[in-house]
């Protein structure tokens, strides 16, 4: 009996992930526990290892968007797969002895479980009737949520019942239909499927039932790319266009599209014969990483009341402070002193005079942490992620240094484990590193507030009565006004600027 290897749970907030890789090929033998594929979730990447020995079946493929529990690959045992190919003689020779026509079977199909926020389905499409004969894993039906358009086949062979109707709004476990088998099924099917193979493809060039009609995952790969649905062939059941097809259309095989519609073509084609150069564009479709950063950074602005508040900070004594130890600095702990370990000193020891700015809000309570976990914003090559310094209040200098190195460095390799993203107090970005004068950060939910860094700029400041040459930052803090107030956003802010312009209150606490 072959083993289904299933995408496993790997977050609360991960609903998908994407096969990014395999590493072991179909029909080759694996050990138990040996990684067999990379799989990718919008927070990171992890192995997927083999869950006993055996001879791996490849099911999904390379760039495929899975959800939590899909079937990934399936493994068939050392020693059974001959027991099974026994068994599937002796059933074939002895088809009335394995299953009595009389002895009837009915599977119910019901909705699946598609993610942990979803509770409620719309059944939009049925693609099997009632009274059809299905096989399995036949798509029967299109179920469509809140978030996303997806198929459900049917879990075994046999006649369909159709028990919802299109447009049924169904809970998640609600039965949408029943399909009913018995052994006589099986060889009315296979006599008239081989008699209709050749009328289906006479009937291919007309248009089937779903002819021009594609799947979710083939609508939504050709809404990317801009092609039209009419001018894709389908090689699926009734003419229906595929994931595959979907994939291998090219903008250039719509001609009707064009045609069809030359009103609306006529404009850009005149605008690109008086201008001049290379007008092109091109369609990238966005990352699980990139989806999910926008879909929560827009949650951030219309779920809390987020304001922020500006100073700026003489960073003359920290330079001065690094550039006359930095090299014993170096020597001792095998790391450099960079403006980050400061930072996150500051802020931890400032977020003891104001725990509201480390509180968050959990339904009708404000949760205040006795421990400061610093979120760091790192640019990895896939986008924005968050790592954690963990109790960053208990550590040194150098120690800040060296975790913010590590994080950065498995961010940059795609590393991070879900535990080293998950959770946090307070945020830190660094927008100076790329030149910025100043900036609004937006709150890393589900954190009250966020701390942004900016360019050093010598600038002149009044100093005892005289203007002097100074290189100065601006900082910025965006907080969540629900829970902090503004004397209590200005405070911080300005103990952090007391701590950054006279460094020995960091040793001192003072």
């Amino acid at each position: 009996m072959s083993l289904e290897i299933k995408v496993p749970a790997v977050g609360e907030s991960i609903t998908e992930v994407i096969l990014s890789k395999w590493i072991k090929t179909d029909g080759e033998h694996v050990e138990m526990d040996e990684v067999i594929a990379e799989l990718e979730s919008d927070k990171a990447t992890f192995e997927l290892t083999a869950e006993s020995a055996g001879t791996l079946s490849t099911i999904a493929k390379e760039g495929d968007t899975l959800e939590i529990g899909a079937v990934v690959a399936k493994i068939d045992p050392s020693g059974e797969a001959k027991a099974s190919a026994e068994t599937s003689t002796a059933e074939t020779a002895e088809p009335v002895k394995a299953e009595p026509a009389g002895e009837a079977k009915t599977v119910e199909i019901k909705v699946p479980a598609v993610g942990e926020s979803i509770t409620e389905v719309t059944l939009t499409r049925w693609i099997k009737t009632d009274g059809d004969t299905v096989e399995m894993d036949e798509v029967i039906a299109e179920l469509e949520s809140d978030k996303a358009t997806f198929e459900l086949p049917a879990e075994a062979a046999g006649v369909l019942t159709t028990v919802a109707k299109e447009g049924d709004t169904l809970e998640i476990g609600a039965v949408v239909a029943t399909i009913s088998s018995n052994g006589s099924a099986a060889p009315k099917v296979a006599a008239p499927t081989q008699e209709a193979a050749p009328k289906a493809a006479e009937s291919g060039s007309k248009s089937g039932y779903a002819d021009k009609t594609p799947s979710p995952a083939a609508a939504k790969i050709l809404a990317e790319k801009g092609i039209n649905p009419q001018a894709v062939s389908g090689t699926g059941v009734g003419g229906r266009i595929t994931k595959d097809d979907a994939n291998k259309a090219t903008p250039s095989a719509q001609p009707k599209a064009d045609s069809s519609q030359p009103a609306k073509t006529a404009a850009p084609v005149a605008l690109s014969q008086n201008v001049a150069g290379d007008r092109s564009e091109r369609r990238e479709k966005m990352t699980s990483l990139r989806k999910t950063i926008a879909k929560r950074l827009v949650s951030v602005k219309n779920e809390t009341a987020m304001l922020t508040t500006f100073n700026e900070v003489n960073m003359a004594p920290v330079m001065e402070l690094r550039k006359k130890y930095k090299d014993q600095f170096k020597e001792k702990y095998g790391v450099g002193l960079g403006f980050m370990s400061f930072f996150t000193k500051a802020v931890t020891e400032a977020l003891k005079d104001f725990p509201a700015v480390g509180a968050r809000i959990e339904g009708d309570e404000i949760v205040y942490s006795n421990f400061a976990d610093i979120s760091i914003a790192v640019s990895a090559p896939k986008g924005l992620v968050v790592p954690i310094i963990r109790n960053a209040d208990q550590l040194s200098l150098a120690g800040i240094e060296k975790e913010v190195i590590n994080l950065a460095l498995k961010a940059r390799e795609n590393k991070l484990s879900i535990d080293e993203m998950t959770g946090g107090n307070f945020t830190i970005t660094n927008g100076g590193v790329f030149g910025s004068m100043m900036s609004t950060p937006i709150i890393n939910a589900p954190q009250s507030a966020i701390l942004g860094m900016h360019n050093i700029v010598e600038r002149p400041v009044a100093e005892n009565g005289q203007v002097v040459i100074r290189p100065m930052m601006y900082i910025a803090l965006s907080y969540d006004h629900r829970i902090i107030d503004g004397r209590e956003s200005v405070g911080f802010l300005v103990r952090v600027k007391q701590l950054l312009e006279d460094p020995a209150r960091l040793l001192l606490g003072v």
